[in-house]
């Protein structure tokens, strides 16, 4: 019995068509990769044994441990889905295998070198111990016609192969070296287990930073043990372990004279010195008339690793702050305060200027100071002492670090380490004949005997002038008055005294803080009456709060760039006069 074919038919409610899967297309450049047939494992392997080298680095034959076997049985979490399901999804178009040929040797290589410290877990018994990419390929499906006309049922099976691993791939990402490449070693930044000192390694100076430490750091108010604050214990120990600054201070009364020396490197990179010094600090009396060009060569000497921080003037006094490049972060805003104490002169040539900031935790106060001249004023200097003092208004909007030990008074005492230097113009006493005969002397020059003639030692004893205040040892000649040019003493008519005029003087709060290293003078600069002074100090920085008004960064780019390119400039001038000197030929005749 037929039954009638519309009877049993049904009504069918049209559907909209499957949506395909979306995958990364396959530029040209891709799909000639694939195509292309890379040597397997075994094939390595014989062929290094056939040349005598060993075998490639990334091979699964080289990974052991617990570590490498849990990167074997896991795919790199940071390879994106895309490189992971793409090849598997077009298996079927090649001709034995699900995925190409070179493919697997290729992750195999990437999860044997950067990413063995991702994954730590122990393999499960009786697990294959190969890659992901060299394990026995599953079945192939029937045929072509089913993978293209059932691209749904494909991506089923690629869901349910990963559906187990998403988890682990979802996992906290840690820092891995950029470089996937197989010749590379594991770099120590990509496990937690490592403390953050092991960290330096060859691949950068720049220590990794934390996310979790980006979060919790509080910018506008620290504390002195907050882990994460910007002016920390932390943060300084990473810079200074031991927590001593390097520090150079030097004072030059240049006389005014526009001829600036060929060199620099004597005065600022004296050869007592192994390394540079982290923090630069120049006062100069009866400066040049071109100050800019005097600070360019500064820059220019000390070189691209430093910056000008900053530099004041009061009349013809200058100071000049340059700081390595790498710790203008840590520094608070820089104060300035000037003194006039000739009020007469239209032109300021005595007085006193200040710089003042802070560093971590501890603040500076920089003075240079030309006090009032003549070998019998010493109640003058004094008296430009005590305004200097008194007038000073420092610091500012910078906090002061200690104000139960601060007066209102006395400006060096509101302040952690201070340092007060330039031309005092203090003399040896006792006349020209004595002071001659102690430097006429066939042995070593006592110094000692001429200190007993020095009008500011016996001042300071007294307690009259720079009170708490100390000076390094002095081992060198006196630095006043020299002809110009020339390494003897006044030759004029007026017979000046040779005396000690030139000095660099610190205090500090706490006792030790500041250690003198060297205390000289540049006999090598002959273009002013005067020898320029410097001292070579070790000063200690404590932690500090994140509650200052930070310098952000700033300072003279114009002034930077300008003193490099002469650098360069001037490199390149000597090897062209090297280049010609080699070229250059001498005819003999015989």
């Amino acid at each position: 019995m037929t039954q009638d074919p519309q009877a049993e038919a049904k009504p069918v409610t049209p559907q909209p068509p499957m949506k395909p899967r979306l995958e990364r297309a396959l530029s040209l450049d891709d799909k000639a990769w694939r195509r292309r047939r890379f040597p397997n494992s075994q094939e390595d392997l014989s062929a290094a044994e056939r040349d005598g080298a060993s075998p490639r680095a990334g091979s699964p034959h080289q990974a052991q441990g617990p570590a490498a076997a849990a990167a074997q049985d896991h795919p790199a979490p940071c390879l994106g889905p895309s490189l992971q399901e793409v090849p598997k999804a077009r298996r079927a178009a090649g001709s034995e295998g699900g995925s190409p040929p070179g493919w697997s040797n290729r992750l195999s290589g990437v999860a044997s070198t950067s990413l063995d410290p991702l994954h730590r877990e122990a393999l499960p018994t009786g697990s294959s111990p190969l890659p992901p990419g060299l394990r026995p390929p599953r079945s192939a499906p029937a045929s072509d016609h089913r993978a293209a006309s059932d691209p749904a049922s494909a991506a089923n099976d690629i869901d349910s192969e990963h559906a187990d691993r998403k988890p682990r791939a979802q996992s906290k990402l840690v820092r891995a070296h950029s470089s996937l490449g197989t010749c590379r070693p594991r770099s120590p930044l990509a496990s937690d287990d490592h403390p953050l000192h092991a960290a330096r390694s060859s691949f950068s100076l720049l220590a990794p930073i934390r996310t979790k430490d980006i979060r919790s750091r509080s910018y506008l108010e620290g504390s002195l043990l907050a882990s994460g604050a910007l002016l920390g214990a932390d943060e300084l120990a990473r810079y200074f372990p031991d927590r001593n600054v390097a520090l150079f201070v030097a004072t030059w009364n240049m006389q005014g004279q526009k001829e600036l020396p060929v060199s620099l490197d004597e005065f600022l990179l004296p050869s007592e010195a192994d390394y540079t010094q982290d923090l630069y600090v120049i006062g100069v009396q009866e400066g040049c008339s071109d100050r800019r060009e005097w600070e360019t060569r500064l820059q220019e000497t000390l070189g691209p690793r430093y910056v000008l921080l900053s530099s004041a003037a009061h009349g013809v006094l200058y100071m000049s702050l340059f700081i390595r490049r790498d710790l203008i972060w840590f520094c608070s805003e820089v104060e300035c305060s000037t003194v006039t104490t000739r009020i007469v002169s239209q032109i300021k040539t005595k007085g006193a200027l200040g710089l003042s900031f802070t560093f971590f935790g501890t603040s500076f106060l920089f003075i240079t100071s030309h006090f009032t001249s003549g070998d019998g004023k010493v109640a003058e200097r004094l008296m430009d002492y005590a305004r200097t003092i008194q007038a000073l208004a420092l610091p500012r909007t910078v906090p002061d670090t200690n104000p139960y030990r601060s007066s209102a008074a006395d400006v060096t005492t509101r302040f952690d380490e201070v340092f007060w230097f330039g031309d005092f113009n203090f003399r040896l006493s006792g006349g020209r004949r004595a002071v001659e005969a102690i430097l006429k002397q066939d042995l070593e020059v006592d110094v000692p005997a001429l200190l007993r003639h020095d009008q500011l030692t016996r001042e300071m004893k007294k307690g009259s002038i720079f009170k708490g205040f100390q000076e390094p040892d002095i081992h060198f000649l006196p630095s006043y008055k020299f002809d110009i040019g020339k390494d003897t003493y006044d030759s004029t008519s007026k017979q000046r005294t040779p005396s000690y005029t030139d000095r660099v003087l610190y205090r500090s709060r706490h006792k030790g803080d500041i250690c003198p290293l060297k205390y000289s003078s540049c006999l090598g600069i002959k273009t002013s009456d005067h020898r320029p002074v410097y001292g070579l100090f070790r000063v200690k920085v404590r932690p500090g709060r994140d509650n200052i008004p930070l310098a952000a960064g700033k300072f003279d780019r114009e002034l930077y760039l300008i003193g490099i390119k002469r650098r360069i400039s001037k490199e390149m001038q000597k090897q062209q006069v090297l280049k010609n000197q080699s070229s250059s030929t001498v005819c003999t005749v015989s």
